[in-house]
């Protein structure tokens, strides 16, 4: 707390000509003696601060001091002003502020180092992501449809307390006022989404764990053993490489995962198309064999 209180010491300093030990000390609750055993400290690590006693004075430093020769290094500036600029890049209030700030102070400017878009290649979500940031920081209730794993259109209202970026795609964390628990949600599945000024009071996280799954539909985890074709090579990198048991001599690869059974893992089997084969188990082989009969008739419907 002390070395936060001294660092905020400075920077008032840096923009101040002087300030007294009252004002001080009223800022950061604390006595006077405090604030005067902080400019010690400030002192005697080598920061050019003094007082001046009677009217008009107070407390300031040299005019000729620079923050970045006396506290940090040449790295530790570059690696504030790189974090700073990844965080401005995921919208983070006030950032590009203190970017701007630190920048001057630095007497640097801070190197394009990072370009971030979470947005996908198909529906853009990024207009949820700012309405639902809005909506946890001022507690607010949150409506929308929300599309689920099982074909079903349904209308929520959570109380939403974190955003989550898992597997390349952004979830909201929040308690479902349908449910009465604690749910996750993922927001390209969303549509028609209102902040409502209903607001909420705080919950504890660590008292309630998360519970993805409907109450009227439990899922089921599986044990499924995969193969996919070499040519699916670039994918299973992409997607699965922790779950590769072993590549074969052909090239092919052999997955073993353990999934919640619902209409999520026969689609994403489906994706592989003709370059995958369900090994085990025997009833969801013959899901998908189903599924793949289904969109071989009603592709052979629509050419005759």
């Amino acid at each position: 707390m002390q070395t936060n209180r001294l660092f905020e010491i400075i920077y008032i300093l840096l923009n101040k000509k002087s300030i007294t030990a009252r004002e001080l000390a009223e800022r950061f609750g604390v006595s006077t003696r405090t604030i005067y055993r902080d400019v010690d400290h400030l002192s005697l690590a080598g920061i050019p601060v003094y007082t001046e006693k009677g009217k008009g004075g107070g407390i300031s430093l040299l005019p000729d001091f620079v923050l970045s020769k006396s506290i940090l290094s040449e790295k530790e500036q570059n690696e504030i002003l790189s974090a700073l600029q990844g965080l401005s890049l995921m919208k983070v209030s006030e950032t590009d502020h203190v970017l701007q700030k630190l920048s001057a102070v630095f007497n640097k400017t801070a190197a394009n180092w990072l370009e971030v878009d979470f947005s996908g290649w198909g529906y853009n979500d990024g207009d949820l992501w700012g309405d639902f940031k809005t909506a946890i920081l001022e507690r607010r209730v949150a409506e929308f449809d929300y599309y689920s794993t099982f074909g079903e259109k349904d209308r929520r209202r959570i109380e939403p307390l974190q955003l989550w970026f898992k597997s390349k795609a952004w979830y909201i964390k929040g308690f479902c006022l349908k449910r009465q628990d604690i749910r996750l949600f993922k927001l390209s599945r969303m549509r028609n989404l209102i902040v409502t000024d209903k607001t909420f009071g705080e919950r504890d996280l660590l008292a309630i764990r998360p519970n993805p799954g409907p109450a009227t539909h439990q899922k089921q985890d599986i044990f499924l053993k995969l193969r996919v074709a070499p040519e699916m090579a670039y994918r299973v990198m992409d997607e699965y490489a922790g779950l590769v048991e072993k590549q074969e001599p052909d090239g092919s690869f052999i997955l073993s995962v353990i999934w919640p059974e619902d209409n999520w893992v026969y689609s994403v089997i489906l994706s592989f198309g003709e370059y995958i084969e369900v090994l085990e188990p025997a009833h969801v082989r013959e899901i998908i064999r189903k599924k793949a009969k289904m969109i071989e008739g009603r592709h052979y419907a629509k050419d005759t």
